[in-house]
């Protein structure tokens, strides 16, 4: 089967050296080491075309890294990206230039994403024109439209970022992603920093584009009920390893791996009101000493001795449901 984008084994080391007193304390006996952070641990991803995928899982566990792999603004320590059975791991090769266009990535945060100092017809239409899709004379045309592909109007073309909302901020990322005619999105924490009815708004959007654009979605967030609301497949990602894939109905109704039973226990829900919410117990490691074996082992009230010193694959325990946990061996 062909993949719009698959990955395999894809790593990201953010590794921080010693410094010249460090080095210095070093030679004279002192146990000082370099920092490595295994952000990503050899993730193997598919995505069809036309498909939203979530990427869910705690803040750190290297969701907003792996989208970052994908759009080649990182470069990935290890492992292979493929667009359209294409190798673009190296974002500096012809094939992952060609791609660059194709993958864009709509950011959390809509204050801190948008150049202050641009106009909207500057933050739109400056890349298309770069890159020669439209010239000079029709960029206000074009902008005019991507504006109102979004839900604002032409006339705020010539005003500044900080004259807007934090939603129609948003709306400005996803003009911008747009303009240079994507044909995938990677959405990392997209609605995160809006207001709840904002982000219904802005969810609407995304679907309406999806149906409008063949547009397709990696959606990376935390928030189970929107990615519920928005995705046909999840990935669940603790400490830069997928724990377990499934379709979105399957893993809703019945989840396998343990950390996404207590992600899905912490959702509240209208026919459960008299039940007593609880977070998942302990605290997410720290990625410069991830533990040993499974990673989810210290949290998880069915850990063993062989899930402290066997790391656990990825397998199918189900046709399209994977999972990495020991429970689903056979005794």
């Amino acid at each position: 089967m062909s993949f719009l984008l698959e990955t395999k084994n894809l790593s990201k080391r953010f590794v921080k050296h010693l410094d010249l007193a460090a080095r210095m304390a070093r030679k004279i006996g002192a146990e000082v080491q370099e920092e490595i952070v295994q952000a990503v641990d050899r993730v193997d991803l598919c995505i069809n075309q036309g498909e939203v995928v979530g990427l869910v899982g705690e803040s750190g566990c290297g969701k907003s890294t792996f989208g970052r792999m994908i759009t080649g603004i990182l470069p990935p320590s290890e492992g292979t990206i493929h667009y359209r059975g294409k190798d673009i791991s190296n974002a500096a090769s012809p094939e992952g230039r060609s791609a660059a266009l194709k993958i864009q990535m709509i950011f959390q945060d809509p204050f801190a994403s948008l150049n202050p100092r641009m106009r909207v017809r500057d933050i739109v239409g400056e890349a298309p024109k770069i890159h020669g899709l439209l010239d000079g004379r029709s960029q206000d045309d074009y902008v005019a439209s991507m504006l109102e592909k979004v839900g604002l109007e032409a006339s705020y073309a010539s005003r500044y970022p900080h004259q807007f909302s934090g939603g129609q901020r948003q709306r400005l990322g996803v003009a911008r992603a747009l303009a240079v005619q994507p044909e995938f999105l990677v959405c990392d924490e997209a609605v995160a920093a809006l207001d709840v009815s904002i982000q219904a708004q802005v969810l609407n959007l995304f679907m309406d584009l999806r149906e409008q654009l063949n547009l397709t979605y990696l959606f990376i967030s935390h928030d189970l009920s929107v990615v519920e609301h928005i995705s046909n497949r999840v990935q669940i990602m603790y400490l830069g390893r997928v724990v377990e894939s499934a379709s979105t109905e399957e893993l809703f109704k019945e989840p396998n791996h343990p950390y996404t039973q207590a992600l899905l226990n912490e959702v509240p829900r209208l026919d459960l009101r008299k039940r007593n919410y609880t977070p998942v117990s302990g605290e997410i490691p720290s990625p410069l000493d991830p533990p040993s074996g499974c990673h989810f082992h210290p949290r998880c009230p069915h850990a063993t001795s062989k899930c402290r010193n066997e790391m656990p694959v990825l397998k199918e325990i189900a046709p399209g449901r994977a999972s990495a946990c020991f429970l689903n061996e056979s005794s």
